[in-house]
């Protein structure tokens, strides 16, 4: 582009400022900042990250629960051309520590003080410290939030950023920037930093703003964690179009008080896994009755399969809203779109391509395009919001590509009429409470025992979290063991989300495998339960 120039996340909040600078552009349960003062504070950071010695490039890592100031972290990054790096607050400290080193942060933002929902001291500024021997890049520890007390070797948040200038920085951001890496989990085990430009991330903006209707009046509302994907997905994609973005400060999902955050705060949309819908409408009927659920205008549906008498039961409990389904990834962003008049005729399907993409691609086991309908092929796209790389690791990059497509390793077929189902999960990736779960990391784990002869790892149907976690577990001959066993083996090593449910004991001889002698996960799902039984 010779003479034009995009806006990125750094321009738009400046340009918001100067537009809107008494509305409300962020906010949570307990803070509300103006567009004016959102611009000031992302300013402020940036301005003290610079200070700090970080430059354009440098990486700081960001761990905490959901609240307003993962908004400051994003747009900071953005204001200073920095890259936010994330932490997943479920993941083991030997897991944070990896992500921390791999991607060589700086500086390492962490959420202190006490949750105004219970009085109880947040976790983190006590795992950090005995994180830090550890890591071996981080040269400055902050602590946040507003009320929060000072630590001895870390610098007050607040404090730093009344002391900083408010000024825009100089730093010149271009679209293809990166802005975050977003760390993924891999079927190595090892997670991958997938690193999201501008462009990346606006584009999808300029798309979403469409394809799901945003604009000016609409407030976003984040409950899935603003260090997930998903979050930074449907933030700053309301912010373009000067909207409201509010993070959801819960730790623990509780469904009566998001509807009631709903009615409260005036929230028009968000996005949930169907764990969290069907949770909502399990709630009595005199429980629901309490709340003015009327200003809802689109509810998202992401991550796993949602049943018809879900979303029938959805529509009625929101009786002014639309809804959609969404697949997509970490790397591709927004692939396919399920909208609303679509719901019922298409059950079980992921949708047509959102606008701005190229058609899909499915591809059969030999490499050859698929040009048939309702064949199996592993599914990928293209689209200006395809990831830039994955952070040092070139050869990850090229194998998930062929020539400008993307793929997830998802399998799927398109029907007579274009519409995408999906028929497996990345590899046998497990889905659970809308985290991905990848077995092979599960299965080193719990393969890691001295007892333990095989182990396969799969994913099992459950009504609440979509799927279970459950091993299958072969044992060396004359060992004993039980499920409390494994719990307790696994606990500290891999996240708590990622920890067998379902533990099923078997002999050598039952374990399905190939000529090769790899496990046959297919056959495992056949037998201990996989989707098609339970649409």
């Amino acid at each position: 582009m010779k003479n034009g120039h995009w806006m990125t996340a750094k321009d738009v909040l400046r340009i918001q400022a100067f537009k809107y600078p008494d509305k409300i552009g962020a906010k949570d349960l307990y803070k509300a900042f103006t567009f004016k003062q959102w611009n000031d504070r992302t300013c402020r950071l940036a301005n003290a990250l610079a200070d700090l010695g970080l430059k354009k490039g440098d990486r700081f890592a960001v761990l905490a629960y959901n609240c307003v100031e993962w908004m400051d972290f994003y747009g900071a990054a953005a204001k200073g051309g920095f890259l936010c790096v994330p932490l997943m607050f479920r993941l083991a400290p030997v897991e944070m520590e990896y992500i921390i080193n791999h991607c060589e942060a700086k500086a390492f933002i962490v959420q202190s003080g006490a949750d105004p929902a219970d009085g109880k001291d947040f976790p983190w500024i006590e795992q950090v410290n005995g994180m830090k021997k550890n890591l071996t890049t981080v040269e400055h520890y902050i602590n946040f939030e507003l009320d929060s007390p000072s630590y001895d070797g870390y610098i007050n948040y607040e404090q730093m950023l009344a002391k900083a200038s408010p000024a825009e920085p100089a730093t010149v951001v271009e679209a293809d920037d990166i802005w975050v890496i977003m760390y993924t989990g891999g079927t190595t085990g090892l997670p991958k930093g997938v690193m999201k430009s501008h462009a990346n991330l606006f584009s999808q903006y300029f798309i979403m703003i469409y394809d799901h209707s945003f604009n000016f009046d609409d407030c976003n509302l984040l409950v899935m964690p603003c260090c997930h994907v998903n979050s930074l997905f449907y933030s700053f994609v309301v912010t373009w179009v000067g909207g409201t973005v509010m993070a959801y400060n819960m730790v623990s999902f509780n469904p009566e008080d998001l509807i009631k955050t709903f009615a409260d705060f005036g929230v028009t949309f968000t996005s949930l896994v169907p764990t969290h819908y069907i949770m909502m409408l399990a709630l009595p009927d005199e429980v629901k009755a309490k709340y003015n659920l009327n200003a809802i205008k689109k509810l998202l549906c992401s991550s796993a399969p949602a049943r018809r008498d879900t979303k029938q039961g959805v529509l009625k409990m929101f009786p002014n809203s639309s809804l959609y389904e969404a697949y997509g990834s970490t790397e591709a962003g927004i692939v396919t779109i399920l909208k609303p008049h679509e719901q019922m005729t298409k059950l079980g399907s992921i949708g047509r391509e959102v606008i701005g993409t190229d058609i899909i691609q499915l591809y059969d086991e030999d490499g050859s395009l698929i040009d048939k309908p309702n064949v199996v092929g592993e599914l990928y796209s293209r689209s200006p919001q395809i990831f830039e790389q994955y952070w040092k690791d070139p050869e990850k990059t090229k194998a998930a590509m062929k020539g400008e497509y993307f793929s997830a390793g998802d399998m799927a077929m398109r029907d007579e009429d274009g519409y995408y189902t999906l028929v497996d999960r990345k590899a046998n990736m497990i889905i659970s409470g809308g985290e991905n779960v990848f077995p092979s990391e599960v299965e080193n784990c719990v393969g890691g025992h001295p007892d333990v002869k095989d182990v396969a790892v799969i994913g099992v149907p459950h009504e609440k979290w979509g799927e279970q976690v459950t091993a299958i577990i072969v044992l060396h001959e004359g060992k004993t063991m039980d499920a409390k066993a494994v719990g307790e083996w696994c606990k500290g090593k891999i996240a708590g989300f990622k920890v067998p449910k379902n533990i099923h004991f078997i002999k050598d001889e039952e374990m399905p495998r190939s000529g090769a002698g790899k496990i046959l996960h297919r056959i495992l799902r056949e037998r201990f339960g996989k989707w098609a039984d339970h649409q």
